[in-house]
């Protein structure tokens, strides 16, 4: 009996609750056991067993005897002993992480034959076949997962077998046939390891307990891990069960179902099954199934107790559930269930669906997506009515739209991603081996294989496109090549691939927006019919979104179009208004001359020319936003930057120097300004608040084209709310002196227009000492926007276009970063900078207003540490805005639910 120091449980004595202990597989089983659902008995080592395996590179002490007593009450359940020669128990050992985790070890079965058992399983003629070919399947299995023999071996016997006796697939093969391949494959592991198949069926399971424990730390496993951010220090259960058989004749057969189509979220059984098959022929796609529904006319009595089964289970678990069986003589057996991987769209589906049958609250459904999904949704789709003709056609497993170059190996396709090239990943079907490739590409194209195939499942949770089955590609990967009817299509070719409708065209396909992004553009609700559906399911989850959150959602726009856009999208205003975006295009020669002035009238000038144009883009944006705060920042980056290329300007002066042509006087002064204003670290330089201080006029004639378009909108009945946001200011002195001359300005305007002008004076915290002087910049400031992707270069002390490239997929793979600074928020570091500020900010001036305008703004994952920070609002870019406002309705659940369970 499982208890305090046991590392073994009966499945009898877990539950789903105990999935950190017993991993998902153990913990379900264990949960379809107590539900009286018919699961072939069997026990789980613990993931605790397996860290202290790693942690010393022996088992537990106590290990063996508990597995020793647990096999033994297993022999006296089934009346079998495990390698007894008549009728053998036969045993499958199985992974099972807490989290599902492509890229762990894979099943093996039939542990327990040897050459004398193999003879007992066959003790009747209509046993032979299956006996051997039981056989084969642990050699193959075996030999490759645990003794490390390369699988393609083994393949290929069996390939040139099957092209002996003209057969595609391993069921056309008869007992002699596998008696060859058996002892085929063990001469193969004699002469691959050095090493006899062992024998004894004790050995076989002690080996393959600790072959599971090893692969925790496989390369597959860990690339997996650290791609979906999965603690390194988990470990994996393993289960041992007794095995039950499908490929006992045409009455058995293995298959895997879903509650719900897991591509679409649409009602419904779906599935595939295979007769005379067990469960890896399934999954590995090297035999075409029928889809689940035919099960119904195969064996109906069967049919309908999975029916029924299934439904307990969704009931049961409240969500899509993910399922295993296998039928043995007519008997159902569920080998597995779990909370099955989905796309996008089906996770808003089946959660919107699930709320409205009220199995799950609206709150829970809004637990079940997140915005990663909802940006999914948004990507473009295909231009079809643009498109070249289909080639090929399959399963659409996993939708979305990719494009790119054919590629035929895992390899291949890392070495061409690694050099930024698109690809696609074509297969006859995929394998645990091709987790890197499929990682690295944009798209998975197989020959073989359905909706519950290794390539569509490992696709689908990885969020990857995905085509299965699509039997028309005759696929090479020795050749390089695949052939779709009269069509060759070599390594390198590029092709479209729609995991919405499963069909493969050459070329590049245009693309066209995707219908979520055209229901947020339109900003009302989608009509609730068939070709809406999905957005019918993203708005009632939105909605509620909106209803629950604390955080409001700013967007980061700096033009009038924009900022409708973001509007419609739901921004409740704009964070960050960068009004250097104004100054490029035709506007530089002005900047170049405020810049190139001698006097103080050469640069009036150049600056009163300007301010109409400043006027009329505020005056545009202050429109779009009308009644919503919009914060505009004053001039941030060096004046350099609006000046032409130094080098350029250099070489250009050389040429006509060495042609004899006298360069333009308006040259000369370029290159003698670009000179002068020439930075070695322009991020550190003369910037943000610095530019306005030295240079005289420029935020007097910024502030006045503010003003001025606030007055234009009162004036024709407008609602304006600008804010003026300082940048860069490290010191309270420089924003004193800065909120002193915005006042007077302001002040003027108002006395020369006689309309009352007011404008919150605020700065953006991006260096730490801003953020360590937070109390004495807040007796100034009457509001912070946290600028963090300078506060992240500041704070980690380096520049983001200097090392992207040049050292982080180093510190990545290194494990220095979990992921990016720049993507997603250094909590240790800049988010502390962030919550010294917030608490000394608001110290100082308790109704301080504090918000976010870097694109972490629109990070799921640093929106949820904003909101527990307790900044009022975030601010993104347009597109995002849709992505923070669900997950700042999600953030405020989780809020919730902890204080809930203190």
């Amino acid at each position: 009996m499982g208890s305090r120091g046991s590392y073994v449980y009966d499945f009898a004595e877990g539950s789903r609750d105990m999935a950190d202990l017993l991993g998902g597989k153990g913990a379900n089983l264990a949960e379809m056991a107590r539900m009286g659902l018919p699961v072939p008995p069997g026990f789980t080592i613990t993931t605790e067993a397996c860290r202290a395996f790693l942690a010393t590179g022996e088992p537990p002490e106590d290990l063996d005897r508990q597995i020793g007593e647990h096999l033994a009450a297993l022999e006296r359940a089934t009346g079998k002993r495990l390698g007894q020669v008549d009728d053998p128990l036969l045993l499958s050992v199985r992974s099972g992480a807490r989290f599902s985790m492509p890229g762990m070890m894979e099943t093996i079965l039939d542990i327990g034959l040897n050459d004398l058992s193999v003879l007992g399983l066959a003790k009747t003629p209509e046993r032979e076949r299956f006996a051997w070919d039981s056989y084969r399947r642990l050699v193959q299995m075996f030999a490759s997962v645990v003794m490390g023999v390369d699988g393609a071996l083994f393949e290929d016997v069996l390939r040139r077998v099957k092209e002996q006796h003209h057969v595609t697939d391993d069921s056309g093969l008869d007992t002699c046939d596998l008696i060859r391949i058996v002892e085929s494959f063990k001469d193969l592991v004699l002469e691959r390891t050095g090493r006899t198949f062992p024998q004894d069926p004790r050995e076989q399971l002690r080996e393959a307990i600790l072959a599971v424990f090893t692969s925790w730390n496989g390369e597959r496993a860990r690339l997996y891990r650290h791609r979906e951010h999965i603690a390194d220090d988990l470990g994996t259960a393993v289960t041992i069960q007794r095995m039950v058989f499908g490929n006992l004749g045409t009455d058995s057969g293995s298959g895997v179902a879903f509650t719900r189509d897991p591509a679409t979220g649409r009602r419904g059984l779906y599935g595939d099954y295979l007769a005379n098959a067990q469960g890896e022929d399934v999954v590995s796609g090297v035999r075409n199934t029928v889809p689940l529904h035919e099960l119904a006319a195969l064996d109906p009595a069967s049919f309908q107790q999975l029916r029924t089964h299934m439904g307990q289970l969704e009931e049961h678990y409240r969500d899509l559930c993910d399922i295993e069986f296998t039928i043995e003589h007519g008997t159902l057996w569920m080998l597995q269930t779990r909370v099955g991987k989905r796309t996008a769209q089906a996770a808003f589906s089946i959660a919107s669906q699930l709320a409205e049958e009220g199995l799950i609250s609206a709150d829970e459904a809004l637990g079940r997506v997140d915005g990663a999904k909802l940006a999914h949704l948004m990507f473009p789709r295909f231009d079809t009515e643009a498109a070249a003709p289909v080639i090929a056609r399959g399963v659409a497993a996993s939708p979305g739209a990719a494009v790119g170059a054919v590629v035929f190996d895992s390899a291949e396709a890392v070495r061409r991603a690694a050099s930024g090239e698109k690809v696609v990943l074509v297969r006859q079907e995929t394998t645990p081996d091709d987790l890197p490739g499929m990682l690295a590409a944009q798209a998975v194209l197989t020959s073989r294989g359905g909706k519950t195939s290794h390539a569509a499942v490992v696709a689908r949770g990885m969020g990857k496109v995905c085509v299965c089955g699509a039997d028309a590609l005759s696929v090479d990967p020795h050749a390089r090549r695949f052939v779709a009817g009269e069509v060759i299509v070599p390594e390198g070719e590029m092709i479209s691939v729609d995991g919405f409708d499963g069909t493969v065209r050459l070329g590049a396909v245009p693309l066209v927006e995707s219908e979520v992004v055209r229901y947020f553009d339109e900003a009302r609700e989608p009509a609730d019919n068939a070709g809406q559906q999905d957005c019918a399911e993203v708005h009632r989850l939105m909605v509620h979104a909106d209803g629950v959150r604390r955080l409001e959602v700013r967007a980061n726009a700096d033009t009038p179009q924009d900022a409708a856009r973001a509007r419609r999208f739901g921004a409740q205003g704009i964070g960050l208004c960068r009004t250097e975006h104004m100054f490029l295009g035709d506007r530089r020669p002005l900047v170049e001359a405020m810049i190139l002035a001698r006097t103080d009238a050469e640069r009036d000038a150049a600056l009163a020319a300007l301010l109409p144009l400043q006027r009329e883009d505020f005056t545009g944006i202050l429109a779009a936003m009308d009644g919503l705060p919009v914060t505009i920042r004053l001039l941030d980056p060096p004046l350099h930057e609006f000046l032409p290329d130094r080098t350029e300007l250099a070489v250009r002066l050389a040429r006509d120097e060495a042609l004899g042509r006298a360069a333009t006087p308006r040259d000369r002064e370029l290159l003698a300004a670009v000179t002068r204003t020439h930075e070695e670290n322009p991020m550190l330089g003369l910037r943000g608040v610095r530019l306005g201080l030295v240079v005289p006029g420029l935020v007097a004639m910024q502030v006045r084209a503010i003003a001025e378009a606030v007055v234009a909108r009162k004036r024709v009945g407008g609602d304006p709310r600008a804010e003026i946001m300082v940048p860069l200011v490290g010191a309270v002195e420089e924003l004193h002196l800065v909120k002193e001359e915005v006042e007077a300005v302001l002040s003027t305007v108002a006395h020369e227009t006689g309309v009352t002008v007011t404008c919150p004076v605020g700065t953006m915290i991006e260096l730490p000492r801003a953020a360590l002087t937070a109390g004495r910049i807040a007796t100034e400031a009457e509001f912070f926007s946290f600028g963090t992707n300078d506060l992240t270069q500041t704070t980690w002390g380096f520049s983001r276009d200097d090392v992207e490239a040049a050292f982080f997929s180093a510190y990545l793979d290194k494990g220095i970063f979990p992921t990016s600074p720049f993507e997603t928020i250094d909590r240790e570091g800049v988010g502390r900078l962030v919550e010294i500020a917030i608490r000394e900010g608001r110290a100082a001036r308790p109704d301080l207003k504090i918000g976010v305008c870097g694109e972490h703004g629109g990070d799921p994952a640093s929106v949820h540490f904003f909101h527990h920070a307790g900044l009022d609002y975030v601010s993104c870019s347009p597109f995002r805005v849709p992505v923070a406002r669900l997950e700042a309705g999600r953030a405020a659940l989780t809020e919730r639910w902890e204080d809930e369970t203190k």
